[in-house]
């Protein structure tokens, strides 16, 4: 009885961050956009870097969002039969230091992870959504090896 129960009212639930397609879609869109901004920030953080071992540790996350940006392109070409163009109108933020733009970075990767979820809500079931959510755990990793650069950058001052 408890089963049937759940069941029935499954249709009434709805996530706080539930999306429609054409929501994900646009959201997808908007991610991509940013790209020039991204590439800006990555090749300034990696010139900061106090080491090749940091810069190499950011260059392989650089690299990671390449091939997001690469697979949300076709996964919207796809879907719409479209291709993404256009780039933000925002204007790219310059960094004053290496501990700004880790921190920078940091919040970053949370964000994607809070946009990529309402993404992954969108998209049906299939290839799609599980290549979002293996994009979603990527920018968690970025995360964890952001935090690790923040950690080794404070230990050494």
């Amino acid at each position: 009885m408890y089963w049937t129960s759940l069941t029935q009212n499954r249709n009434d639930f709805k996530p706080i961050w539930a999306t429609s397609l054409p929501q994900a879609l646009n959201l997808i869109k908007e991610a991509v956009q940013g790209e020039r901004n991204d590439e800006l920030f990555y090749d300034e953080i990696i010139k900061l870097a106090p080491n090749s071992e940091q810069a190499s540790i950011i260059t392989s996350i650089r690299d990671d969002e390449r091939g997001h940006n690469f697979m949300f392109r076709g996964m919207f070409k796809e879907i719409t039969g479209q291709d993404i163009t256009g780039i933000s109108s925002e204007q790219y933020q310059r960094i004053s230091s290496y501990e700004e733009g880790l921190e920078k970075a940091l919040q970053g990767e949370l964000v994607a992870v809070e946009k990529y979820r309402k993404i992954w809500f969108g998209l049906p079931v299939g290839i799609y959504r599980d290549t979002v959510y293996g994009i979603i755990l990527d920018e968690l990793k970025h995360a964890s090896k952001y935090n690790y650069l923040l950690t080794l950058d404070r230990t050494t001052i």
